[in-house]
């Protein structure tokens, strides 16, 4: 762990992350397929191994090497976006995908406020750069605000269109995937092209690792279920 972090910065992340993950296990039990319902607790503990797991890897400083090729970083953001490439390449992926609510997954996105509250923490702490902050080149904050009213204007009381909601989906993700870049280039690796005053460093131990292994992916897999659902719809 980071030393010399205030404490009450990790809890807000840790409690940030069993949010995540409760918000994606009432999506599962939402989902319009009762075979998919009735494996969600096996997903579940599938995804509390991958926190486990991560969290013990990073707890013992196996990300803190940053100058190999490719970087250590890659074994935790590599699986995830390799399991999401499956589902969505597969025939029963994209069944289990079509099968979950719009709605559930709009709302999941109100993790990014207190995920963008952690990072500007974090970047008083000197532990990233302030380009990753919505001080800085981050506007993510915008989509976890936005969600709760896009879900529930759109889903509980139909007052916005598809067409908004789809646009709002590409929006955000837009948003997401410049954080993403921006931390990547933030961080030290070889390729490090930004903030090298401050380079983003936190994601590398425990808890923040979790940020780029789990609540990341669990986003991004949202926002392309959406997109597809979406457009698919309109055919």
């Amino acid at each position: 762990m980071i030393e010399n972090l205030p404490l009450h910065i990790s809890l807000v992340f840790i409690l940030t992350v069993v949010a995540t993950l409760l918000l994606f296990f009432v999506t599962l039990k939402n989902s319009t397929s009762e075979k998919l319902k009735s494996k969600s607790t096996q997903i579940m503990i599938g995804l509390i191994v991958w926190i486990i797991l991560q969290s013990v890897i990073a707890l013992k400083g196996f990300y803190l090497n940053t100058h190999s090729l490719p970087p250590k970083f890659i074994f935790a953001i590599a699986p995830p976006i390799l399991l999401i490439g499956i589902l969505f390449a597969t025939r029963l992926g994209r069944k289990f995908i079509d099968s979950l609510p719009l709605e559930n997954i709009t709302y999941t996105n109100v993790v990014r406020v207190p995920v963008e509250l952690v990072l500007y923490a974090l970047f008083f702490c000197n532990t990233i750069p302030q380009l990753m902050t919505f001080e800085g080149r981050n506007f993510d904050i915008l989509a976890g605000i936005t969600a709760p009213f896009i879900a529930y204007f759109s889903f509980s009381k139909n007052r916005i269109g598809r067409k908004w909601i789809l646009i709002w989906n590409f929006i955000s993700l837009g948003l997401l995937l410049n954080i993403v870049i921006n931390a990547i280039l933030s961080a030290p690796f070889p390729f490090q092209q930004f903030a090298f005053e401050q380079p983003n460093i936190a994601v590398f131990y425990f808890p923040f690792s979790l940020l780029p292994a789990f609540i990341v992916p669990v986003i991004l897999f949202g926002h392309l279920v959406s997109i597809r659902q979406l457009i698919n719809f309109k055919k």
